[in-house]
């Protein structure tokens, strides 16, 4: 539940009716659904690049090495995972993929990155391991895509721009998420304050395995505290309960495993108008994609020995379509 103007409680359901009425309504909403579709492998990437994807063994990475493979991408074929998965084959798009330790990862990552001088890496690994891992790829000085959230970011950031690197970092691979980011950010900095005392709930549902809060629900929410909103994070609702997300949230049942469902509502302070945001996907293809992308123009950038080294998925956006 979420406490409201005036103290009432309401709860959130994004695909049901789940605040009164009111004369005056607006409503944005984005549904996507990434199962079913298969890229075809494109017949102009006649460039494979060399990828090595840090958590394999995980359903992200997974999903980012079909998504690779479909691209025409070169997997290669070893991973960095947790001291109990050392030595572990994972099978991937008929691809065998040798796990290493922590300890083999220095020694490992620099003879991969010596046979593969073009060699980028992928990160969907977990957060406790943000720092370190990007410790390990500035050490060595291999670009890398850091997917995974969490983690000191500005520890993380400052371990790039020391080792000057090239890498694209961002929480949020998704880039139709991310250009609907840019739009709120845009809308927060030309329309300060123009939610001024209007009070806010959000609801965020992911899979079970998500223990943290969605970055991507804190960014939104940022940018309504820009627009004169007043709302604390902790006031966000976190939904993880299975049974919850069937009957109120309404994910279908075949997503449980893999889902995003966001939804942010406003309300006046006479409560005689509400807005309403909401964002819900479906699957990991979308992120997978994106990764994609993401490997793509890093690729670019380091062939081009762009000036600029750190980038982020807007960056990837203003280039276009990379396939």
């Amino acid at each position: 539940m979420s406490r409201g103007v005036n103290g009432k409680q309401h709860s959130i359901i994004p695909k049901r009716a789940a605040f009164p009425s009111v004369p005056v309504r607006a409503s944005l909403s984005m549904s996507t659904s990434t199962t079913a579709v298969e890229q075809k492998k494109s017949p102009s990437m006649d460039f494979a690049i060399p990828i090595m994807v840090n958590g394999c063994t995980g359903k992200m990475g997974n999903a980012v090495i079909k998504a690779a493979d479909s691209a025409g991408l070169h997997i290669v074929p070893v991973s960095f995972g947790a001291e109990k998965e050392s030595g572990k084959t994972v099978e991937v798009s008929g691809k065998e993929i040798l796990v290493h330790g922590p300890s083999e990862r220095e020694s490992v990552l620099a003879s991969l990155f010596n046979e593969y001088p073009n060699l980028i890496v992928v990160d969907y690994t977990v957060p406790d391991t943000v720092n370190d891992n990007a410790e390990l790829y500035s050490k060595v000085g291999v670009p890398f895509v850091m997917g995974t959230t969490g983690g000191d970011r500005d520890r993380l950031y400052k371990t790039v721009e020391e080792s000057n690197v090239y890498a694209v970092i961002s929480p949020q691979m998704g880039k139709q998420v991310v250009a609907f980011l840019a739009a709120m950010e845009i809308m927060a900095e030309q329309f300060p304050g123009a939610f001024s005392g209007y009070s806010l709930q959000v609801m965020e549902s992911h899979q079970s395995s998500k223990v943290d809060t969605s970055g991507t629900a804190k960014a939104v929410i940022s940018c309504f505290q820009k627009l004169g909103v007043s709302f604390d994070m902790d006031q966000i609702q976190m939904i993880r309960d299975p049974k919850q997300q069937l009957g109120m949230v309404g994910v279908p049942e075949e997503h449980l495993a893999g889902h995003a469902f966001h939804m942010y509502h406003l309300t006046s302070p006479d409560e005689t108008v509400s807005f309403e945001f909401q964002h819900n996907v479906c699957g990991r293809s979308i992120y997978a994609e994106g990764t994609v992308d993401a490997v793509l123009f890093l690729a670019k950038k380091v062939q081009s020995k762009a000036e600029k080294r750190i980038y982020n998925m807007i960056d990837v956006l203003r280039e276009g379509n990379m396939r």
